[in-house]
């Protein structure tokens, strides 16, 4: 049976996730102003105990909204690029979809990442996103969590991406001591 919300992480992640807010913030706006509709014609008046209720759940529904607009703003992996590195799933690498960073200054769009050992690399189809930046801005969060020796790379050119991809599977590494950390960093840090 097919999951009805694609995980993080995976292709399509972003696609999927913005129909859902998107259904979900409908939803949320219907209800209340379904609860809003039905105090007025109960009551004849807008001064009931269903008014208050819908404006209550309008704090949900404006919440869902700015999710919403946040996933309409990101951007995931093309199908072309999609197509390109849908070899590398399952060579022994990690590897991660649609990942959209979020920084107080800037956003950074990753559209595919890779990790083996100490390194973690990825792909951005963004021309606006600034690549290092985007690297210190990783760097910096896995040192706050504690997490050390792990060298970032995100590049803008698909060649030499796929040549970084062919690189890491070619070498003979351990699994990083605190891998499941990593990778739940990326998810908490991403959208």
């Amino acid at each position: 049976m097919k999951h009805l919300l694609v995980p993080k992480g995976d292709f399509g992640y972003l696609h999927n996730h913005r129909k859902y807010a998107a259904l979900r913030t409908l939803i949320f706006f219907l209800l209340s102003g379904g609860l809003y509709a039905m105090g007025i014609l109960t009551t004849g008046s807008n001064k009931n105990l269903l008014t208050i209720v819908a404006i209550l759940g309008c704090l949900p529904a404006c919440k869902s909204a700015v999710n919403f607009i946040l996933f309409m703003k990101a951007t995931g992996c093309s199908d072309a690029l999609h197509k390109k590195l849908i070899s590398y799933d399952n060579s022994g690498l990690t590897v991660f979809y649609d990942m959209y960073f979020t920084s107080y200054q800037k956003n950074y769009p990753v559209s595919h990442m890779a990790l083996k050992g100490s390194m973690l690399c990825g792909i951005t189809e963004n021309p606006s996103c600034g690549c290092r930046e985007a690297e210190k801005h990783l760097e910096q969060m896995l040192v706050q969590e504690g997490i050390k020796n792990v060298t970032v790379n995100i590049f803008s050119q698909e060649d030499k991406y796929l040549d970084r991809l062919s690189r890491l599977l070619d070498m003979r590494v351990d699994d990083h001591k605190d891998k499941e950390g990593i990778i739940n960093l990326l998810y908490a840090v991403s959208i």
